[in-house]
C-alpha cells in the first residue's frame, strides 16, 4: 500500500544542464574548466546544503579566482541552465494528484534560485509541498534530510515511494527506510508505480 510519493525535482521534472549558462558565452575550454576540471557539481552542493551565493563567490575568489568570471556568467544566466520540463513528467503529476495518493518534493536546490524551478517546470507547483535542501541547511544524501521530511510531512517511510536520478541518493533514502527507486524516465517511474499497485493509467 502506497501513501505518498516523493520526487526530486532536478532532471526528475524539471531538466537541469550546468552548461545552458555558458552556451555562447564562454569558449568550451573554459566552461570544461569550471564544470569538470574544476568540479562545479562538489562546488555547487555546498549551495544546496545551504551556502549563500555571496560566501560561494568569496571562497572561490580565496581558492580559485581563475573562475571567478564563470561563476558570475553561471549566476547571470541561471535560468538559462532550466531547460524545461523532463518528459512526461507533468503528466505522471497530473496522474498521480488524480490518484489520490500524497505528492511531494525532496530537492537539493539553493535557496536562493528556488524560485526559478515552477516557471521552468509548472507542474512542480502541484506538489502539495517541496522540502528544500537549501532552506534548511542539510542535503541529500545526508541522512538528517531524510529524518527532516518525515517529521515535516508525516509520512510513512515503509508506504512511500521516494524517487531520485542520483543513485547516492536512492540508497540513502532506502537506508531511511523508504521505497525508494532510481528514476530514469517518467514512464519507468510510472511503471514502478503501477506495479505497487498506484492507480495510474498507463502510457
Amino acid at each position: 500500500m502506497i501513501d505518498a510519493v516523493v520526487l526530486d525535482l532536478g532532471n526528475v521534472l524539471v531538466r537541469w544542464d550546468p552548461r545552458g549558462a555558458f552556451a555562447g558565452r564562454l569558449p568550451a575550454r573554459d566552461t570544461e574548466a569550471f564544470l569538470v576540471d574544476f568540479d562545479f557539481m562538489a562546488f555547487n552542493h555546498q549551495q544546496d546544503a545551504g551556502r549563500s551565493w555571496a560566501d560561494a563567490r568569496v571562497d572561490l575568489a580565496a581558492s580559485a579566482p581563475e573562475h571567478l568570471p564563470a561563476l558570475d556568467l553561471y549566476l547571470e544566466h541561471i535560468a538559462d541552465t532550466l531547460v524545461g520540463p523532463v518528459p512526461g513528467s507533468a503528466e505522471l503529476v497530473h496522474d498521480l494528484r488524480a490518484s489520490g495518493v500524497r505528492l511531494l518534493g525532496l530537492t537539493n536546490w539553493s535557496a536562493e534560485t528556488f524560485h526559478l524551478a515552477e516557471t521552468a517546470a509548472p507542474a512542480i507547483g502541484l506538489l502539495e509541498g517541496v522540502l528544500v535542501s537549501g532552506e534548511v541547511g542539510v542535503a541529500k544524501p545526508d541522512p538528517r534530510i531524510f529524518a527532516l521530511l518525515t517529521q515535516r510531512f508525516g509520512l510513512r517511510p515503509e508506504r512511500t515511494v521516494f524517487a531520485d536520478d542520483s543513485a547516492a541518493n536512492v540508497a540513502a533514502g532506502s537506508t531511511a527506510g523508504y521505497d525508494a527507486v532510481l528514476f530514469t524516465t517518467a514512464d519507468a517511474l510510472r511503471a514502478d508505480l503501477v506495479a505497487r499497485g498506484v492507480a495510474l493509467p498507463r502510457t
